[in-house]
């Protein structure tokens, strides 16, 4: 395949460095394992306002490296992965076609809130369709999403025949839009990231069940954490590329350090007895299904491939397990208990651990944050 040599394209708008982003480290934790692993199934995070939810979604984005795909393809098809290539494309490399290529950035696709379902999926043009004989498909936002994040806010505002339809896209990795008696499918593999304000209402347990991973976040209360946000926030404003270069080395290490957590992971392993009490933990807490197991078992393999292992220990299932069961706990509405302190407490109980020594083993700064 040949490689075409692109026109120098417009200057990019200047991203807050997901490196200089001060605290929130479970919302950074949950969206980094799943830039290692999309199986996990995306992010919902829910929090209170101004807490930098947006911010951080694009600064991940911004942060990874270029992906190469095939030029001028509106589903940024893989040149060599069948499953994240068009049907043309892939017609073409059976054919062994030389196709032109390129490099971008990883594409971040906000989806507005009063979006429709045909915006979402892409059209069929019926009547070019009947008159031309060719199938005259508009991709929507689903297509542009493939191999990048598609960032859903106030996803709990959003129709739920629309998140069903998100979710769906999101676990098969293909969207297929059907319009009397035409059929057309593309590859939408994306990290799907939702977010919202509770305040504002719940998303259905059916519907939040599908996410991978619930990340809760609050507003910092800490004065002099609060200080050095505002500092660190007035001075990216002040001189937006003097405080992009004293971050860049932060950001190229880390950038590495998710392509190598990505060629590691299929070789990391998880011990049997530990996926048996991952299991006992689910099956204690009442968790509907198995994707709470599942999930768990990626999620964790996922933080040791991050890490630089090849196998999962106990602190890495500790520091993984509530942010994949805490939102999958049948609700009481008359129990104060946080759901994320019943899962802790169940996982001490089955891996024998005292929880108090734990709690104070588990306020070391994150792998993300010891690097900020």
């Amino acid at each position: 395949m040949s490689l075409t040599v692109e026109a120098p394209s417009k200057p990019r708008r200047v991203v807050f460095p997901f490196t200089a982003i001060v605290g929130q480290e479970e919302m950074k934790l949950a969206l980094l394992l799943n830039v290692i692993d999309p199986y996990i199934g995306g992010v919902m995070i829910m929090g209170d306002r101004g807490t930098g939810k947006s911010t951080t979604i694009r600064a991940l984005a911004d942060l990874l490296p270029e992906i190469e795909v095939v030029a001028n393809d509106p589903f940024n098809s893989h040149p060599s992965d069948p499953d994240l290539m068009s049907d043309e494309v892939r017609q073409s490399v059976e054919q062994q076609a030389s196709l032109p290529l390129e490099s971008k950035k990883v594409p971040m696709v906000d989806l507005p809130l009063g979006a429709t379902e045909d915006r979402v999926c892409g059209t069929i043009d019926i009547e070019k369709a009947l008159s031309e004989g060719v199938k005259a498909f508009e991709p929507g936002l689903l297509a542009k999403a493939n191999r990048g994040i598609l960032y859903v806010d106030e996803v709990n505002l959003l129709d739920d025949h629309l998140v069903d339809v998100l979710l769906d896209s999101a676990a098969s990795g293909w969207n297929t839009v059907e319009r009397e008696g035409i059929s057309i499918r593309h590859p939408a593999r994306f990290v799907l990231v939702g977010s919202g304000n509770p305040e504002e209402g719940e998303l259905r347990p059916q519907l939040l069940d599908r996410f991978g991973m619930h990340a809760e976040i609050r507003t910092v209360k800490e004065p002099n954490l609060r200080v050095e946000i505002v500092e660190q926030r007035a001075a990216f404003d002040q001189n937006p590329p003097e405080f992009l270069e004293k971050y860049q080395p932060q950001q190229q290490e880390l950038q590495q350090r998710l392509v190598q957590a990505q060629k590691l992971l299929p070789s990391v392993t998880i011990d049997y007895d530990l996926r048996v009490k991952i299991s006992e933990v689910c099956s204690e807490l009442d968790v509907d299904g198995l994707r709470g197991d599942i999930v768990t078992n990626r999620a964790a393999k996922a933080l040791a491939a991050f890490e630089c292992r090849q196998e999962v220990t106990v602190d890495d299932i500790r520091r993984a397990i509530v942010l994949c069961l805490r939102h999958r706990l049948r609700k009481d509405p008359l129990e104060a208990i946080d759901s994320g302190y019943k899962v802790q407490k169940s996982f001490d109980r089955v891996f024998g651990l005292d929880s108090s020594a734990e709690n104070a083993a588990g306020n070391h700064a994150s792998p993300v944050g010891a690097r900020n």
